[in-house]
């Protein structure tokens, strides 16, 4: 427990959070005994209090003595917290002020106890739908049931290393919440992996099951799985969650005989879900996450998209990145949203399912984007249901999302900025400004801090001046799993060093400047990446690009462009080169360019930079 002190007009402000119990209290006894007698009022904030013991209701007691009258207030009482109060009989001592069953009801719950409370406050809701149907939360609940049972049989307990492995589905919501229930570790992986790349993560996971569904790679399953094996990996289970095998509903008949089963406590704050770097910069880490982790960060993200319980959100961001884990999944189960899941990621199967359903989000990537609106049959109206995308996991660039503004103009476009160790970060607000959703990445989240310090000497940099982002805050990972104490990114005093460069302006927006890895120094000169990237994508020639740092003798480095051109579009070097001197400063402009058909991309809609830039530099040595 913590208790934070702070004046205000009326008088003091006690903000807890954690538990008030046996072990704590004496701790709320001390603070209270510390405000002098004459204080006009005290005010004690129950917003972040999970629990209350009988110790702690003594303490409230003894406040309430020093305290008569109007001078002392309980604000933010949960119901479940109400709930304690009223079974005593305090709620007739202490005056108090009940939170809304809203939002604020799920952040201190474990997923096992969130999938009950869905359950209890709306049974006969649509959660998610796929080709085959809507499933309610009763539904959800009854089928993970089902689904925990058989994973159980296969060995799996508390502390189990479960990897969920597959394309989004209903399955795999399922599977996640079945995880949970038997008080597992669900190991979140990327369903684009070779079965090399699956066997290396399942030992940096130490992961043991291995759910999977619908996989590219996976051509032929038994042969996936022998493939496998062959690598060498801890994996010694193999359970196939795919939609083409069984629909899960022909097996309603067995919840009966286990619907009281697992009822072992998991807390909110136990570790419960991994999720893995991309590994662009060499071997995967697993970023250690709990519900208390995941669910604040929906609960800010849930705010920040104004979803609510008539929204229907066409789910395209992978479930295995934090990004759709956050603001997809569960920021739309708080609200009471519905999350339709495509067939496929199709641009027509995409146009044609949220102009069918009146979708009204869509969060995605840039690539993804542009590639609806290049589709043939596409025309604004079916896109026209669509009122907020949020884009992230990959920055858009000025010309682009004016783009998207102009073929969207009824949806409120969202920049948002976060990494799988904490996200969101910042998010834009909805209905921001031109200027800041072009230029920024958003404000800071509730209860996030962000500092920005000098790459060289580490002092925080001033208003408007670009240094290393770092980050700490609710939502922030436990730390990376069995990674040696000086490759964690959490230093000493709590800040996440993100490596990500960027500023925050005089109205407290973030706004990004690159990647600290990714800067280029030019005969002492500092280039970001994102600067030139920007102004090439101004060119009308130019559908996307990727700059990168080239290795030179005399420079140390210089500039190169990797080029993707738009259809028809004719290359002019030398012309672009003179448009881009009328923007940039001559060492800013790119000594090389390479230009392709198509980028390398990962399975999170973001460029592959690491193959992407190996590529490029072999057909740039080529040309010397």
């Amino acid at each position: 427990m913590q208790v934070k002190e702070e004046q205000i007009n009326e008088g003091i402000l006690l903000a807890i959070s954690g538990n008030i119990d046996t072990t704590t209290a004496p701790v709320l006894r001390e603070k209270i005994a510390q405000i002098p007698d004459d204080t006009a009022k005290v005010t004690i904030d129950f917003k972040d209090v999970q629990y209350i013991s009988s110790a702690g209701l003594r303490e409230l007691l003894i406040c309430r003595q020093r305290f008569d009258g109007d001078r002392m207030l309980v604000i933010n009482v949960t119901p479940e917290i109400y709930d304690i109060f009223q079974t005593t009989g305090f709620h007739t001592m202490i005056p108090m002020e009940v939170t809304q069953d809203d939002v604020a009801t799920y952040v201190h719950l474990s997923f096992k106890d969130f999938l009950k409370k869905k359950v209890e406050k709306t049974p006969d809701a649509v959660a998610v739908a796929d080709d085959r149907g809507a499933f309610t939360w009763r539904d959800i609940d009854i089928y993970s049931q089902i689904i925990a049972a058989g994973l159980e049989a296969k060995g799996v307990k508390k502390g189990t290393h479960v990897a969920l492995c597959g394309a989004n589905s209903v399955n795999w919501v399922l599977t996640f919440f079945a995880i949970q229930k038997l008080g597992a570790m669900a190991q979140l992986m990327n369903f684009n992996m070779s079965a090399a790349e699956v066997a290396r993560v399942a030992v940096i996971g130490d992961i043991t099951h291995l759910c999977y569904g619908q996989m590219p790679e996976m051509k032929d399953e038994a042969a996936f799985i022998e493939a496998i094996k062959a690598c060498g990996s801890p994996l010694t289970e193999f359970i196939s969650i795919r939609n083409d095998r069984q629909d899960i509903r022909e097996r309603r008949g067995e919840y009966e005989a286990i619907r009281e089963k697992y009822g072992q406590t998991v807390r909110e704050d136990d570790p419960c879900a991994m999720i893995f770097t991309s590994g662009s910069t060499g071997n995967p880490k697993g970023v250690l996450l709990s519900a208390y982790n995941i669910l604040n960060a929906a609960s800010a993200s849930c705010k920040d998209q104004t979803l609510n319980d008539n929204d229907k959100t066409c789910m395209i961001l992978p479930l295995f990145h934090i990004f759709g884990l956050v603001a997809g999944l569960f920021a739309n189960a708080m609200a009471g949203s519905m999350i339709f899941f495509a067939k496929d990621l199709r641009t027509g199967t995409l146009l044609e399912l949220i102009s069918r359903e009146k979708c009204t989000i869509f969060h995605s990537v840039p690539t993804m984007l542009i590639a609806l609106m290049n589709n043939r049959d596409f025309t604004p109206d079916k896109l026209a249901s669509v009122r907020c995308t949020i884009i992230s996991g990959a920055g858009a660039t000025e010309a682009q999302i004016k783009m998207f503004k102009e073929k969207m103009p009824n949806n409120h476009f969202l920049t948002s900025y976060g990494l799988s160790e904490m996200a969101p970060v910042s998010t834009s607000k909805y209905g921001d400004t031109d200027e800041h959703l072009l230029h920024t990445v958003g404000m800071p989240v509730d209860n996030i801090s962000i500092k920005i310090v000098d790459m060289a000497t580490g002092e925080e940099c001033p208003t408007g001046v670009s240094g290393e982002i770092l980050v700490q805050g609710f939502n922030l990972m436990i730390g990376y799993y069995k990674v040696d104490l000086d490759k964690q990114s959490i230093d000493k005093e709590g800040w996440l060093h993100t490596g990500d460069l960027g500023m925050l302006t005089e109205d407290g927006y973030l706004a990004l400047s690159g990647r600290l890895k990714e800067l280029i120094i030019r005969g002492g000169e500092n280039i970001m990446p994102g600067e030139v990237e920007s102004a090439i994508s101004e060119l009308s020639m130019i559908d996307n690009v990727k700059v990168i740092g080239v290795p030179s003798d005399f420079f140390g480095e210089e500039v190169g462009a990797c080029v993707k051109l738009k259809d028809g579009a004719v290359w002019d070097e030398d012309a672009v080169k003179a448009e881009l001197a009328k923007s940039l400063a001559k060492f800013k402009i790119p000594s090389y360019f390479v230009i392709y058909d198509e980028f390398p991309m990962l399975g999170t809609g973001k460029i592959d930079g690491v193959t992407l830039k190996k590529d490029a530099l072999s057909k740039i040595k080529e040309k010397m």
